[in-house]
């Protein structure tokens, strides 16, 4: 994935500098609870919700299960519409085929579409160093490009930014890649709009290559489908006269009629809207509408070995709405940039160790990136069981065992730092299958409760040090049912 991220220090130490900085806790405090309440409401007005994210779960579960087959009755169908079909392994090749496209049609500089696929593979970096430019035109990843920033949310890459800090980044930096911002500009947010607007549109009128990715794919037709909110995406797609689009394989649907669920709990769950402003679908290419060329892309980048792991591949249903990000207590105090990844949140804490592996500092803490309470799933357009998917990446980094990386069946060490961990859990294993020794030990415990510490010494003392330590009951549940039951063994 990106080097942007490369060297990012582990989850706990790049969240304590986050949870430390006042404006940006204020930001994301604001900002996610505004966006959860607007979708709840949203939410609240459809009365079979429950079916459709049941729908969306079951169609994608269908399309992972098949997805060779998918694949390639969507290639016979962007194929037959007139587009031209790629296939990228991974990251590098992804970014040498699209570099070598755009060098095809002699331009240096090309327009793009939000796609947090091409972030994954830090195209904009692969394209900059083949002397080409690319000039973003989402208004959120405008703020981040020129800010020279990183996007810290799924749906609004700078929601750690506030309006005083936009302001300051366009009256800055807007001059030194096209038109400047206007003179006095102030923080009202129609002011930053239309400076935004009066940037991009001289880049829209001269741009003869568009780069997009897709939320969807539909395998029957070869339909692709962009949904967004400000209109920069249609004109990406229409005005340049070859479009590029690097999609992953795990966004493709079987059938035209699958869109209609998707349309339905996507805007919902990520803008709060009944459906997006804006709904672009293009089928290949027709004369005289659209661009003349088309390529499509699809991008594997470790979503094959994601697919082999029956638990993780859940994962891949990610319709990338942003919801989980939006209720989850750990993002909205650490922000995103402490994921070390574009994939921030209770998703990002899933998916990216997967398709980058646990072999890192970042990527192994992200599984603890979590207080496993359950929002972030309770909220999912497509139920993806976020809680049970970190449990099982942890179990992973701490025991080790059996994976898929790079197509190829390996079995992972454990992790460093994780021998206490392990050792208490095989202690608990050994005491719970032997219910004499658990007796004797929950009656020590009851009996020395008033010489317990209020804080763990050694490895245990991180837990503690934010959390207090339950206080130990007077008698055990076994012995008050064995005193309020006329003393039933309960191990009989």
């Amino acid at each position: 994935m990106s080097g942007t991220f490369v060297g990012m220090p582990a989850f706990p130490e790049a969240a304590r500098e986050a949870v430390g900085n006042a404006t940006l806790r204020g930001n994301l405090r604001h900002a996610t609870h505004t966006i959860r309440a607007k979708r709840a409401k949203a939410v609240a007005e459809v009365s079979d919700w429950a079916e459709l994210r049941e729908a969306g779960k079951r169609i994608k579960d269908h399309t992972l299960r098949h997805l060779d087959r998918y694949l390639v009755q969507l290639e016979e169908s962007v194929t037959a519409a007139g587009g031209v079909v790629h296939w990228a392994a991974d990251a590098e090749e992804a970014n040498r085929i699209v570099t070598e496209l755009v060098r095809a049609t002699g331009e240096r500089e090309v327009v793009k579409v939000k796609s947090m696929a091409t972030q994954e593979i830090g195209l904009n970096e692969a394209l900059e160093a083949a002397g080409i430019r690319a000039y973003e035109t989402d208004l959120a990843e405008l703020i981040v490009q020129l800010g020279e920033d990183r996007p810290s949310h799924i749906l609004v890459p700078a929601i750690h930014r506030n309006r005083g800090e936009i302001r300051d980044i366009f009256a800055r930096e807007m001059g030194a890649w096209g038109r400047p911002a206007p003179e006095g500009l102030t923080d009202r947010p129609a002011e930053l709009a239309e400076a935004a607007r009066l940037h991009l549109r001289e880049k829209f009128l001269r741009a003869k290559v568009g780069i997009s990715g897709a939320n969807f794919m539909v395998a029957e037709t070869g339909t692709l489908v962009v949904v967004e909110s400000e209109g920069n995406g249609r004109m990406c797609l229409t005005l340049p006269e070859t479009l590029i689009s690097v999609v992953g394989i795990e966004k493709i649907v079987p059938r035209w009629r699958d869109l209609e669920v998707f349309l339905q709990t996507l805007p919902r769950s990520s803008t709060a809207e009944r459906m997006n402003p804006y709904t672009s679908m293009w089928t290949g290419t027709t004369d005289g509408d659209g661009p003349r060329t088309f390529h499509l892309v699809l991008l594997d980048n470790g979503r094959t070995d994601t697919l082999a792991d029956e638990v993780g591949r859940q994962a891949l249903r990610c319709i990338r709405c942003s919801a989980c990000l939006n209720v989850c207590p750990v993002y909205e105090r650490a922000g995103g940039h402490a994921y070390g990844s574009v994939y921030p949140g209770p998703i990002g804490a899933i998916l990216s160790p997967q398709l980058r592996g646990t072999a890192s500092e970042i990527d192994a803490s992200l599984p603890y990136a979590s207080s496993l309470c359950g929002a972030c799933y309770e909220v999912c357009p497509v139920a993806i069981d976020i809680p049970e998917v970190l449990v099982h990446l942890r179990e992973r980094i701490v025991q080790g065992g059996p994976a898929t990386r790079d197509g190829n069946k390996v079995v992972l060490k454990p992790a460093g730092g994780h021998a206490a961990e392990r050792a208490a859990m095989r202690a608990a294993r050994w005491a719970f299958s032997r219910p004499g020794a658990l007796r004797a030990g929950q009656r020590l415990a009851s009996g020395t409760r008033r010489f317990h510490p209020r804080t763990l010494p050694g490895p245990g003392r991180a837990w503690s040090a934010t959390r207090e330590l339950p206080t130990v009951p007077a008698e055990s549940f076994r012995v008050w049912w064995q005193r309020t039951r006329g003393g039933k063994d309960m191990t009989k």
